[in-house]
């Protein structure tokens, strides 16, 4: 009896692995009549579908037709309306008034105001009768153009929130104001009005804020480039000492000329001593300063630039939501799928009991 104890032990190891995998093998088994269930269910449904559009397939492709020919009579009576773009940068915060004032203009024309839309285009009445409206959106830009104005953004927030804030949330959460451009485009049922349009939709740029930032800017620059000409002058003092101070072999012990904090000229101690160089590179940096000065105000000198104008005569503009040749028959096939399924429900529900 004493050998035949020891064999006990094994043979509960071996009924506990044999449930084990009963038991890995009954889930296995529900998983895999799970996904055969749905399976089941989406090929039942692809074949009753097909079996309603075998059965019905004259009356559903006949809808659809008489759809198509209703749809493409709408578009055949519907008028043609003609678009054009214009693109524009503006400076000076004046895009704020910009789509403010095309939001003006659609409401103007919403009201049919035509004496304030005469007054805003200078133009008769003609030409206002024909004014279908104007839309505003951001002008076409780059990913590098994006990553320069993330990275500017992001130069201004605290460094913690900064790194809590990445590009795509930036992306997402732009407003048409973001933008370093705008397109405008103007649409009308009329494709050569377009030209007379353009003095009344630059004129949306001017406003009494942006001017004051204008003048404003032009006052900043006018004070800096006054700072660097005196510094430029003093430069070239300090220039003309320190060529007197080497004429003179002056001791560099004994010899000691400064100028505020920059710049000191002295014979003396290779921490204080200035070479001609640091100040030939000084005065380089210095003109290079009033160039950029001059540069921007010589580039931002109006409120606004026209990239590209609006044409003389417009394109036809027609989106997917237009194209009722297409659409009727789509809803009309959709509707009677909702049709076909709805009955059956009904029918199922109804018969249920029995």
């Amino acid at each position: 009896m004493s050998k035949e104890l020891p064999s006990k032990p094994n043979n509960n190891e071996e009924v506990d692995l044999i449930v084990f995998f009963n038991l890995i093998g009954n889930a296995f088994s529900k998983i895999i009549n799970f996904f055969k269930g749905i399976l089941i269910a989406i090929f039942s449904f692809i074949i009753h579908a097909l079996k309603v559009l075998f059965k019905s397939w004259k009356i559903i492709l006949g809808i659809m037709l008489i759809a198509g020919l209703v749809g493409y009579f709408i578009e055949k009576t519907k008028p043609i309306t003609y678009s054009t773009s214009m693109l524009v940068e503006p400076y000076f915060n004046s895009k704020y008034q910009l789509v403010d004032n095309i939001g003006y203009f659609n409401a103007l024309i919403s009201n049919n105001d035509k004496v304030a839309l005469k007054g805003i285009f200078n133009v008769d009445d003609s030409v206002v009768d024909d004014i279908s409206g104007f839309s505003i959106e951001p002008g076409p830009e780059t990913e590098n153009d994006r990553l320069l104005q993330y990275e500017e953004f992001i130069s201004k927030m605290d460094s913690v929130r900064a790194q809590e804030y990445p590009y795509e949330d930036f992306i997402e959460n732009r407003s048409v104001y973001s933008g370093r451009y705008f397109l405008i485009k103007a649409y009308s049922p009329k494709s050569d009005i377009f030209k007379s349009l353009e003095a009344g939709v630059l004129s949306s740029f001017t406003n009494d804020y942006s001017d004051k930032e204008m003048r404003r800017r032009d006052t900043l620059i006018d004070i800096q480039r006054q700072n660097l000409q005196n510094q430029l002058k003093q430069v070239d003092s300090l220039k003309q000492i320190y060529i007197k101070v080497l004429q003179t072999e002056s001791s560099s012990n004994k010899t000691g000329i400064s100028l505020g904090t920059e710049f000191s000229l002295t014979g003396g101690g290779d921490k204080q001593k200035t070479r001609e160089y640091d100040l030939l590179r000084e005065e380089q940096r210095i003109r290079n300063t009033l160039n950029q000065l001059e540069e921007k105000k010589i580039e931002e000198d109006v409120v606004f630039d026209v990239i590209s104008s609006f044409q003389k005569v417009g394109n036809s503009s027609k989106n997917w939501k237009e194209r009722y040749r297409f659409l009727f028959p789509i809803l009309s096939f959709l509707l009677l799928m909702f049709y076909f399924v709805a009955r059956k429900v009904i029918n199922f529900t109804l018969e249920y009991e029995n």
